[in-house]
């Protein structure tokens, strides 16, 4: 334990001022430590919301190294993870001289498999072209010569690459201590140096993994832990409710079969048809996915289990599928002993069989209301059956406690271009994540947009956390002075067709005004499509040859990487693009919200969940979509102001902010720029502020 007080580390004279350059004490990043110190002191649960530029990492790793014991920091993205491990982690300690040893621990999909590369290797025919011949060898040279096996650390060969899929592993295809390559494994390296290390980094999803895995007893992922550091938490709800969930696709049906034909035929060659078993539940797959055909004819090509079309069709399809999943699982059970590759297709099909479970009755006529939770343990899978032998209770360990899940849920079904998937996901994680904290351990859950309007309910209701203190500490930003919000008038309706048209032509004379980047984002990738269009079609009337950057043409980090290098950029994305980007200085000077952020209805968790709010009497709006716009809304925005010097402009196309009763709640909770409606004026503040420049 350090021996100042936390306020003297931060002071002008203390050891951060001495060791970081152009350091400057901020009062609210030591109030906000002070808080997190008496968290982890009093081994409470701290939800602290942190504007821009108050520094929070700073503030809570000194009180994390000054109470000492084990900490798990976790983050919302393996980039924000890679970030603090590396640089701001190194900083800090190095400024406190503190003796601190740290781990990085991701998921297993993120280090190269030895076993499955020396597979890779002797099956050339698995590879599908002369660019993943040269991807694997490259991978080969990488896995000889890395420490970690981090395949972050091999940027020769592209994140989404499809070969990262074949030589690296699952938890259903790891051969665990029966591994050959065990030794020298990446994985159980990682998470011995993460059992050894006072910090481990991770990220949210592998802390979701943990707490389902640790429903099942198994406890070797992540470390036990005196204080957890939640980064980013505003993305805890959804994280939780996709851990907490599950999904089915044929896709994963189709590499199942191709896996116990591959196991079968070369380790059990006699022991069944392995070519027939594999191609039943191909075909079954196949007939699932053309009686979700219907599906296309629906918005989104999406429908609850309650509202599938041709329900009969559908449910006649599944149980075929299910027969022909276990029946596979039943025959590789059999051979399980024989060889590591047959008992991790066995468990892979198990952990089907337990998945597609969730999608058998209770009765169609009874699921109106909500699924009062549905479970089914491996017993079915452990007991003979006419369609073959029982699967050893050992091959069954370690299956997905998501697929166990009980509580109130909602299951619906996507059908894709070539893929089916069954989903499911419970209508609250409050009860099953707040159980998730262990008595005496401290929880601190930060993030810059955390309430609405100062208010925390929304946001700790989602998570159970309903005992939590609770603290707000404002950005230190002249956000009057720097920034403008900009609400135009004579806009159509959201709803109308012309809405898109007339957002790109109020638009456009902000474009010419601004020296620097464009961040146009959007409500929907459909938005995306048509904006991004309209927008070319615009540039080229006006005779701009304005670089235009659209979502979908590259991945998300490329794009970004590309807008920091072009002059006077414009980008326009949805989803992703509303948070966890960075772009200070003139790089980016006008930020445009076509619409508010308002969920789409047809979103099925968000259906059940409105629905389940009017059944108890509530107001679905109030409660629950008006919060998520405001939190949403506050991310969007948070992407304009990064640093005390950044300036920009923020256009919010939707008149609803501020025609709308409700309007006043969600800019309320924006960062407080000065506001306009006027065109005029905005033009009026570019001109001001390039004179000043």
């Amino acid at each position: 334990m350090l021996d100042l007080d936390i306020s003297e580390f931060f002071a002008a004279d203390g050891p951060l001022a001495s060791a970081l350059p152009g350091y400057a004490p901020r009062p609210a990043q030591v109030e906000l430590a002070q808080a997190i110190g008496r968290a982890i002191t009093d081994r409470a649960t701290l939800v602290a919301e942190a504007g821009t530029g108050i520094g929070k990492t700073w503030a809570y790793l000194v009180p994390a190294f000054v109470a000492g014991g084990k900490v798990i920091i976790s983050t919302g993205t393996r980039t924000l993870q890679d970030q603090l491990y590396t640089r701001d982690l190194p900083r800090v300690r190095a400024a406190l001289a503190a003796p601190v040893t740290a781990a990085l621990l991701k998921g297993r999909a993120n280090y190269v498999c030895h076993y499955h590369l020396d597979r890779l290797q002797g099956d050339e025919r698995a590879l599908k072209s002369r660019t993943e011949i040269s991807q694997l060898r490259q991978i080969q040279v990488f896995a000889g010569i890395s420490k970690t096996g981090d395949r972050a650390d091999l940027g020769k060969v592209p994140e989404d690459a499809d070969i990262w899929q074949r030589v690296t592993s699952t938890r259903e295809n790891c051969l665990g201590q029966d591994c050959p390559r065990i030794r020298d494994c990446f994985v159980v390296k990682a998470r011995r140096q993460a059992q050894e290390a006072d910090v481990v980094v991770v990220n949210h999803a592998l802390f979701m993994a943990d707490l389902v895995l640790r429903e099942e007893g198994v406890t070797d992922l992540l470390p036990e832990a005196d204080t957890v550091i939640f980064d980013e938490a505003h993305q805890l709800p959804d994280t939780a409710t996709r851990f907490l969930g599950s999904s089915v696709s044929t896709h994963q049906l189709l590499d199942f079969g191709r896996a116990l034909e591959a196991a079968g035929l070369a380790y059990a060659r006699e022991a069944a048809k392995w070519s027939d078993v594999s191609r039943q539940v191909e075909t079954a797959a196949r007939e699932l996915r053309l009686a979700c055909a219907p599906l296309d004819q629906l918005p989104g090509r999406k429908a609850t289990f309650e509202a599938i079309p041709e329900p009969a069709q559908f449910d006649a399809a599944l149980a075929a599928l299910r027969q022909a999943v276990d029946a596979a699982t039943r025959a590789l059970g059999a051979v399980a002993e024989k060889h590591p590759d047959l008992a991790a297709a066995a468990r892979g099909g198990a952990e089907i069989s337990l998945r597609l479970a969730r999608w058998a009755l209770p009765a169609r006529e009874g699921a109106a209301h909500d699924d009062e939770g549905w479970g089914r343990d491996t017993h079915a899978l452990t007991q003979p059956a006419d369609d073959g032998p029982a699967v050893p209770q050992a091959v069954l360990q370690g299956l997905s406690a998501a697929a166990d899940y009980t509580g109130p849920a909602v299951r619906w079904v996507e059908h894709g271009q070539h893929h089916v998937r069954l989903h499911s996901a419970p209508l609250s994680v409050a009860q099953a994540f707040s159980r998730f904290r262990k008595p005496g351990q401290a929880w601190i859950l930060t993030s810059a947009t955390l309430s609405v309007h100062g208010d925390f309910h929304h946001y700790t209701s989602q998570l159970g956390l309903n005992d939590a203190r609770t603290g707000r500490w404002e950005s230190p930003f002249d956000y009057t002075g720097q920034g403008l919000l900009f609400v135009p008038r004579d806009m159509p309706e959201p709803q109308s067709p012309r809405f898109a048209e007339r957002f790109v032509q109020t638009l456009m004379p902000l474009l010419q005004a601004s020296p620097g980047g464009t961040l146009v984002l959007c409500t929907t990738l459909r938005a995306v499509d048509r904006v991004a269009g309209l927008l070319a079609e615009a540039f080229e009337d006006h005779g701009h040859e304005w670089p235009l950057l659209k979502q979908g043409d590259a991945t998300r980090r490329d794009l970004l990487e590309r807008f920091c290098k072009l002059e006077h950029p414009v980008l326009v994305g949805s989803a992703s693009f509303w948070e966890g980007i960075d772009l200070p200085g003139d790089v980016l000077t006008l930020v445009a919200i076509d619409k508010l952020p308002f969920a789409p209805p047809d979103d099925p968790v968000i259906e059940a969940r409105l629905r389940a709010c009017r059944v108890r009497g509530g107001n679905p709006f109030a409660e629950y979509q008006l919060p998520e716009a405001a939190i949403s809304l506050k991310q969007g925005a948070g992407r304009l102001i990064r640093t005390e010097s950044d300036w920009g402009v923020l256009m919010v196309g939707d008149a609803r902010l501020v025609e709308k009763p409700y309007g006043k709640r969600l800019w309320r909770g924006l960062p407080p720029f000065s506001r306009t409606r006027d065109l005029n004026e905005v033009l009026a503040f570019y001109a001001r502020r390039q004179q000043a420049a």
